[in-house]
């Protein structure tokens, strides 16, 4: 039975939210930490919504709905992780960012057993790891979007991970939050990004090439492989900034070709059409 009963959230967009969610569902006390007051009232906003579209669904109680939300707190001060048991950083993928906020939870949590997990897709967990002065207590933990209906986590220990933090991240992914739990190398892209990621930039050279439209293209994968979504809409679902970066990352370690961000994308992505979250990308969304 796991351990783990504060957890800590960095960052509250897409996928903090959605962590921040399955672990209030799941009877866990939440401390949710955000960059400013502004970010952090849109990440509790963000969650209310998701749960109410549970209790529509119904999926979730309202009595449920109203004790999960009783146990999330939002904060902008790190410090105020400094009881929780889990930190679990969820910003932006980038290794700057990433290897910063590390450094700042290694100072501010002081449980001496606490683990600190990132959700990172494609950014080698030693990286992280190494800016803190506990590496064996650093893991990854990649959660999938939207986390709530998601099932699948990818946990993966670096060289540096110790074994207890592995068994106990395993055992709180799968015992307490139910998900299914596959084990990962300390490989950039892991297991589901090293295959998918050179499949989504296929589609869009294949795009870019002129070889079809964007909505044969995703039909052509819907109706012929029995994929939920079409590989352009899945870029656009994922955000196309977040696909280019995983793409760098996995481009850096390998240097293969495949792995290399096409053309249209980096320029999508200088023009701000990221996707979803921008209201357009290979196709048109209503604003949120």
């Amino acid at each position: 039975m796991s351990d783990i009963t504060r957890v800590g959230v960095i960052g509250c967009g897409l996928m903090g939210a959605g962590i921040a969610e399955v672990c209030a569902r799941a009877g866990l006390d939440v401390l949710v930490r955000e960059i400013d007051e502004r970010a952090a009232a849109a990440g509790r906003a963000r969650i209310e919504k998701s749960l109410g579209r549970a209790v529509r669904a119904e999926k979730l109680a309202g009595p449920d709905r109203d004790a999960a939300l009783e146990r999330i707190a939002v904060t902008t001060d790190v410090g105020d992780l400094a009881d929780r048991d889990l930190v679990i950083e969820a910003a932006t993928e980038d290794p700057d960012v990433k290897t910063a906020l590390f450094a700042a939870l290694d100072a501010a949590v002081k449980r001496p057993d606490a683990i600190l997990a990132t959700n990172t897709s494609s950014i080698p967990i030693a990286q992280v790891a190494s800016a803190t002065t506990r590496p064996a207590q650093v893991i990854g933990l990649h959660f999938f979007n939207p986390v709530p209906v998601q099932n699948l986590v990818e946990l993966t220990p670096s060289v540096l991970t110790g074994e207890d933090t592995a068994t106990r991240a395993r055992a709180f992914a799968a015992e307490v939050l139910g998900k299914s739990v596959i084990i990962a190398k300390d490989r950039a892209g892991f297991i589901v990004n090293t295959l998918l990621v050179p499949y989504l930039l296929s589609a869009i050279r294949m795009y870019e090439a002129g070889y079809a439209t964007a909505e044969d293209i995703d039909t052509g994968m819907r109706a012929g492989c029995a994929h939920p979504m079409g590989p352009l809409e899945l870029a656009d679902f994922i955000g196309l900034d977040t696909l280019e970066a995983i793409a760098d990352t996995m481009h850096g370690e390998y240097a293969e070709p495949l792995h290399a961000a096409p053309p249209l994308l980096r320029r999508m992505t200088a023009a701000g059409l990221l996707g979803r979250k921008t209201g357009r990308g290979f196709y048109e969304y209503p604003r949120r």
